[in-house]
């Protein structure tokens, strides 16, 4: 049954520091732009969970936390509600787990437009309704001009990790392929260009997606998958680092099979980056055996957020740790973690 949607009694147009005054201003602001869209149970200080899927012999709770300062707020493809809800499913996935719970918490800026927090909070329920999540409870907190940039958003997960499931880049052995879900450096370049401070004209949106029912798909079809990571910020260059150092094996990924972007090419050569370091908010790296890749490949195709997944490397015996990009020209080069910021405040 449809219910209607209560009538609003807020008439602000903008955030006060009475709206984190813990009186009626700044109940009508939760009711009216928070839980009148996110439908939790109940006004409690505690959201209560029962969670069946943990009466399964060998079932484990999987619990993460993040928190998300993009600039602009608002980006081609997205927005930081977007981003929080899918970054937070999507650490739950890669570690093998099933989303099922959010928390979400706001630091909003005095002045900030009550309009662009009905737009957050629009985007996170449709993105949560899409990864079949709830978001069960959550803060507000209001601070002064200038003590934060609009809004930033802090989101807790929950999920449960299936009996006899196991993600881990410690599992990660040589002959393993690596393989991506689409294309690589879409965020980091999107924001870039949605700053407007670079002259950059390119049209370029996020990719940024939740990534639990890839991974269901994938783990359906290659139960051997040994890991993945999402490529957020390093991008997948500090991801491969990670999983390689993790597993003492050797990486070797082909610079001919990374799926770039035209435009993210020409604007990292105008700014003098490298597109496997920028931030990805939609792509994840997957180890699985050999003899699973084709199977893990097509799931995955099969899915939107999938429609671009190619084998990139592959997982070797070498100096444990290290990367290595076999290049366009038949040599090598060492792809090293990111060494520090290449892009500020892009999750």
């Amino acid at each position: 049954m449809n219910m209607a949607r209560p009538i609003s009694r807020l008439r602000d147009e903008r955030v006060t520091l009475a709206h984190g005054g813990g009186g009626k201003a700044m109940r009508d602001l939760i009711e009216d732009v928070f839980t009148s869209v996110f439908q939790p149970d109940g006004m409690e200080d505690q959201a209560r969970l029962t969670v069946d899927a943990l009466s399964e012999p060998g079932a484990r709770l999987a619990m993460t936390t993040d928190s998300f300062v993009v600039d602009p707020v608002e980006f081609p493809g997205g927005d930081i509600g977007k981003i929080a809800v899918c970054g937070t499913v999507n650490d739950l996935a890669v570690g093998g787990a099933r989303p099922l719970y959010l928390t979400a918490a706001f630091i909003i800026e005095e002045g900030t437009e009550v309009a662009l927090l009905r737009r957050i909070v629009a985007s996170m329920q449709a993105e949560a309704d899409k990864a079949g999540v709830r978001i069960v409870t959550g803060d507000t907190k209001v601070v002064g001009r200038g003590m934060a940039d609009k809004v930033f958003v802090t989101t807790a997960g929950v999920g449960v990790i299936p009996p006899g499931r196991q993600l881990e880049a410690s599992l990660i052995q040589p002959g393993d392929v690596a393989i991506v879900n689409g294309v690589l450096g879409d965020h980091g370049a999107a924001i870039m260009a949605a700053r407007g401070d670079m002259a950059l004209s390119a049209e370029i949106p996020s990719d940024c997606a939740g990534l639990g029912h890839l991974m269901e798909d994938v783990l359906a079809v290659a139960p051997d998958a040994r890991a993945a990571r999402d490529a957020t910020r390093g991008g997948v260059a500090s991801a491969l680092n990670e999983m390689a150092e993790a597993a003492g094996v050797a990486i070797e990924i082909e610079e001919t099979a990374l799926p770039i972007r035209t435009e993210v090419k020409g604007m990292c050569e105008i700014l003098g980056l490298d597109p496997l370091y920028l931030a990805n908010e939609g792509t994840l790296v997957l180890f699985v055996p050999a003899d699973q890749a084709d199977a893990a490949l097509a799931a995955m195709r099969a899915r939107p957020e999938g429609q671009g997944a190619v084998i990139i490397g592959k997982a070797l015996e070498g100096q444990p740790g290290r990367v290595t990009m076999r290049t366009l020209f038949g040599g090598a080069r060492i792809v090293d973690m990111l060494v520090g910021e290449q892009l500020p405040r892009i999750c």
